[in-house]
């Protein structure tokens, strides 16, 4: 994929960005596959327009936590739980989230299965690489990359596990952690 690299203080008046963006995403290769094709200027599809997010903002150390001890014990509980997820997610985004029962050694090797897959040679990630959400395993770059004001330097995937865990043979084989896999999906059903 041949990219346009980009000078922020230089101003093309015939730049595309739709094209740049559309070989990009075609090329199923990623922010990853840029990295490894060796680009030495990031391409103007990735610069942030000036003030996107305002100047002054803070971050005050404080990301919400979930604690979801009882949640599977307790009504109540599990209706304050509800309220917590609800309201940090629409506050913040995110949020962490603490005694899932998830063993440490379950989440390591999940972390673990994600450095494998995208550390896979790019064109066995490609066949992956889909912007059709609903499917069980999607992988892409920039889930608004023809939407947002500029592309964010990341890929992603994602794993439906709820209401029904896929099938683990439809994960790639760095993903797939056996024994394990119904018991994360189990946890949003309850």
């Amino acid at each position: 994929m041949a990219t346009s690299v980009c000078d922020p203080n230089t101003v093309e008046s015939n730049y595309d960005r739709l094209s740049e963006i559309k070989a990009f995403d075609e090329s199923k290769a990623g922010v990853k596959g840029l990295v490894d094709a060796g680009i030495s200027k990031i391409p103007k599809m990735f610069i942030q327009p000036p003030d996107i997010y305002g100047r002054g903002s803070t971050f005050n150390g404080k990301i919400p936590t979930i604690d979801l001890d009882g949640v599977d014990r307790d009504s109540v509980r599990r209706n304050k739980i509800v309220t917590e997820v609800k309201d940090a997610s629409e506050k913040w985004g995110f949020f962490q989230v603490v005694n899932h029962g998830i063993p440490l050694g379950v989440l390591e090797e999940m972390m673990n299965g994600v450095h494998r897959f995208f550390e896979q040679d790019t064109e066995v990630k490609k066949e992956f690489y889909t912007r059709q959400s609903g499917k069980p395993f999607v992988y892409n770059s920039n889930f608004d990359l023809y939407t947002g004001p500029a592309a964010n330097w990341r890929d992603t995937f994602a794993c439906l596990m709820a209401p029904n865990p896929p099938d683990p043979e439809i994960l790639p084989p760095p993903c797939r952690y056996g024994p394990y896999l119904p018991k994360i999906a189990c946890i949003w059903q309850s």
